[in-house]
């Protein structure tokens, strides 16, 4: 990945991220720290599970904690509060979408991907939806490729939040 590339996220998606880095740095590593030494005490490091799967864990905790350090220190954070909304898809705001074809209705904020939450209706700026609606205005219809064919969409609402 290019060092110079801003990584886009919401406000939300940043706090997320500092949260995330806190408790691993506050709780994960003085614990696998801690399992890392007690399992030392137990003799032959060879043949000892217990220090080999906490040895592992470090590894993850550690390469976690490298990988948020970056996407901080490169965040490129879009709070909306302050834009004036002009019916215009951007990153971090929630479009209501319907499928001309079946008449779903489907809403989804667009955020970075590290934030993406399907369950949260929380889509990727790199998803093929997201791709698709960014950059057109509310009343506008986009066609999308999809697995069962062309997919026509209406965005109905835009809402900066």
């Amino acid at each position: 990945m290019n060092t110079m590339t801003k990584i886009p996220m919401t406000v939300n998606g940043l706090e997320k991220l500092r949260e995330e880095l806190k408790e691993l740095k506050s709780v994960a590593r003085p614990k696998v720290i801690a399992a890392i030494a007690e399992a030392r005490g137990h003799g032959d490091l060879k043949e000892n599970a217990e220090y080999h799967a906490a040895k592992e864990q470090q590894g993850f905790i550690e390469a976690r904690i490298r990988d948020i350090e970056h996407k901080l220190a490169h965040a490129q954070v879009i709070d909306l509060s302050g834009f004036t909304n002009d019916g215009k898809v951007v990153f971090g705001a929630t479009v209501t979408l319907v499928n001309l074809d079946t008449d779903q209705e489907m809403i989804y904020q667009i955020v970075g991907e590290d934030e993406a939450d399907l369950k949260s209706a929380k889509i990727s700026i790199t998803s093929p939806i997201a791709r698709a609606v960014i950059g057109k205005l509310k009343g506008d219809s986009v066609e999308l490729n999809a697995p069962g064919g062309v997919m026509t969409l209406e965005i109905i609402e835009v809402i900066y939040s």
